[in-house]
């Protein structure tokens, strides 16, 4: 399991994460990922695009954190890529209600931009 970001310089954070994001992943990522989230310039890309398994801690984790970034007026949105496991997972749980979920890194990018 692995977490990482790349600012740009439109000051989008991107937060990728790597591997499998259930109960073992989120705990080894769980506070890198929460530091990164929280110390984005309020606008974040959740990179997903190389998740192999996503359960409902691994989403409980991405909504505590969305959450916290938006009640400081903050915008996230999801970036799935072609990861259908993945994208299927979101779709069941109703996620995109809170968090925007997008195949295309530049409609996430603009997501969080307007």
């Amino acid at each position: 399991m692995a977490v990482q970001c790349t600012d740009l310089e439109s000051g989008i954070r991107h937060v990728s994460v790597d591997g499998r994001l259930d109960s073992v992943g989120s705990d080894e990522i769980g506070t890198q990922f929460a530091v990164l989230v929280a110390g984005a310039a309020k606008r974040v890309v959740i990179d997903l695009t190389s998740v192999s398994f996503l359960s409902s801690i691994g989403i409980r984790l991405i909504v505590q954190n969305a959450k916290g970034l938006q009640s400081r007026g903050g915008r996230v949105a999801i970036y799935v890529g072609n990861n259908e496991q993945v994208t299927k997972t979101l779709e069941l749980t109703g996620i995109s209600t809170l968090i925007p979920i997008f195949a295309d890194l530049g409609q996430a990018n603009q997501a969080v931009l307007a």
